[in-house]
């Protein structure tokens, strides 16, 4: 799917502003507010805006412990792994990868023990036949996509409206 200049400086807006209004957006962007939803209702449909908020923290949920645990899996299982993956509520991201292993996941826990627990869970699981973890210290880069949005807006095709400058606040997201 195309994204053009207008489609960025709507995500834009929608990242930088996260609980502004839609009549608020289209007012900043100097566009009809129905041109606006028509866009964000495009842009969700075509899964380039894939949710929103809110968006929590496990540690302030309370499991500040952050692993990445590599699964290796017997061949033909990696399906029925990925699935029993889906049940393992400390698990919050899972990929299939190429490399050393199968699949990544991160994994959130209470401390190390409760970790080693999860861990325990996942060798249990049929079909893993080993697992590596490498705990996180601390987050260098927070998740982020408006850098990204940014790039693609330098590119992107010219769209009506005007808005957003390239210098915008620090983003949340």
């Amino acid at each position: 799917m195309a994204v053009d200049a207008l489609d960025t400086r709507i995500l834009r807006l929608l990242i930088e502003q996260p609980q502004t209004s839609v009549r608020e957006y289209a007012r900043i962007l100097s566009i009809a507010r129905g041109t606006l939803q028509a866009r964000i209702d495009r842009l969700e449909r075509d899964g380039v805006i894939t949710g929103s908020g809110p968006f929590l923290s496990p540690a302030a949920l309370g499991h500040p412990v952050l692993a990445f645990v590599h699964l290796e899996v017997t061949q033909g299982h990696l399906d029925d792994v990925g699935e029993a993956l889906a049940a393992v509520p400390e698990i919050i991201e899972a990929f299939s990868t190429t490399g050393g292993g199968d699949l990544l996941t991160r994994v959130v826990a209470r401390d190390n023990g409760h970790l080693e627990d999860v861990i325990q869970r996942l060798i249990q699981l049929p079909g893993v036949v080993r697992t590596r973890t490498e705990v996180a210290l601390r987050e260098r880069v927070p998740h982020r996509l408006l850098p990204l949005v940014r790039s693609v807006g330098r590119t992107a095709s010219p769209g009506r409206g005007q808005g957003l400058s390239e210098t915008a606040p620090a983003e949340r997201t």
